[in-house]
């Protein structure tokens, strides 16, 4: 059962009453949210024409000292709103020509999400998608199965140490590994409509770190050996933006990726037969693909 008290909805399990404190995701047992509006910057079986209804949700269970939203994650900006409220925003999306319903980092807010959804079922006509970090509880994800059409989660890190540092989570890449697994049992094969667009499957994001290569082709071989090639797609991201506030604590981060870097792993992709789906253009590392988060529509 999906409860805020006590909390063990993340691999975290803080076990928190969150109606009385916050948890490790800094949010209390009301949906939060700072943004939701259409988005144009997701993959392009995505986004498309139309662009994405996405939801931007406060507060991460996961907490990346890189993150390029820290306002709404680490912050945890946004605005309280009822699950009444999140389902109109899901049907206000839709009718301003969304080709989905993009639920960014939903997690800390499971049992509203589901309940919110569950409201408009019936009137809802495209795709939801649940659009995370990777580091999800299986059971977490088994219960969104009827709910979430496409999953587009993250696999961060390979190694422990890594992941230890930049998230404080050493347990990530084994989390990670079963929620992909969970996602792709749901969804089976990927699914696109006459015009491109995904109604059903997983992409698998991957962003390349600085001085993170060699961990990046771990991560690679593990895809290629462990998951079957037509139930996912991988979307390579070279986005990483390096932020001035990290200089002190992570000085190995304040650069972006050099091109030999992400090439390298690009290449390794290619290598391993990998389906890239979606492989990023260098000048992506901009700030300008971070959303303002400014309560629109919200």
């Amino acid at each position: 059962m999906l409860t805020y008290n006590p909390c063990r909805l993340c691999p975290r399990e803080c076990r928190t009453d969150r109606s009385k404190v916050t948890g490790f995701c800094g949010c209390g047992d009301k949906i939060k949210v700072a943004r939701a509006a259409i988005h144009y910057w997701e993959e392009p079986c995505i986004s498309g024409k139309n662009g994405s209804g996405t939801v931007f949700f406060s507060g991460c269970t996961l907490g990346c000292c890189y993150c390029q939203n820290q306002k709404i994650s680490a912050e945890a900006y946004g605005k309280e709103i009822t699950t009444l409220r999140l389902s109109e925003i899901f049907l206000e999306l839709q009718e301003k020509g969304a080709h989905n319903i993009n639920l960014v980092t939903a997690t800390q807010f499971l049992p509203g999400v589901i309940e919110a959804l569950g409201y408009v079922k019936n009137k809802l006509h495209i795709p939801v998608v649940y659009n995370c970090g990777g580091y999800e509880k299986a059971e977490t994800i088994k219960a969104l199965e009827g709910y979430a059409d496409i999953y587009l989660p993250d696999i961060k890190y390979f190694s422990g140490g890594l992941s230890l540092r930049y998230s404080g989570a050493a347990d990530y890449f084994t989390i990670a590994c079963k929620a992909v697994k969970e996602m792709i049992a749901q969804t089976g094969d990927l699914v696109y409509d006459s015009d491109g667009i995904l109604k059903k499957g997983v992409i698998i994001r991957h962003l390349v770190l600085p001085g993170c290569r060699k961990d990046s082709f771990e991560i690679l071989r593990w895809i290629s050996s462990n998951l079957p090639p037509e139930k996912y797609m991988l979307s390579l991201m070279s986005q990483y933006t390096p932020f001035p506030v990290r200089s002190k604590d992570y000085p190995e981060l304040n650069r972006k990726v050099t091109s030999f870097e992400y090439d390298s792993v690009v290449s390794e992709a290619l290598r391993l037969g990998i389906s890239c789906g979606y492989i990023q253009e260098r000048s992506s590392a901009k700030e300008e693909y971070t959303p303002p988060f400014d309560l629109e529509g919200v």
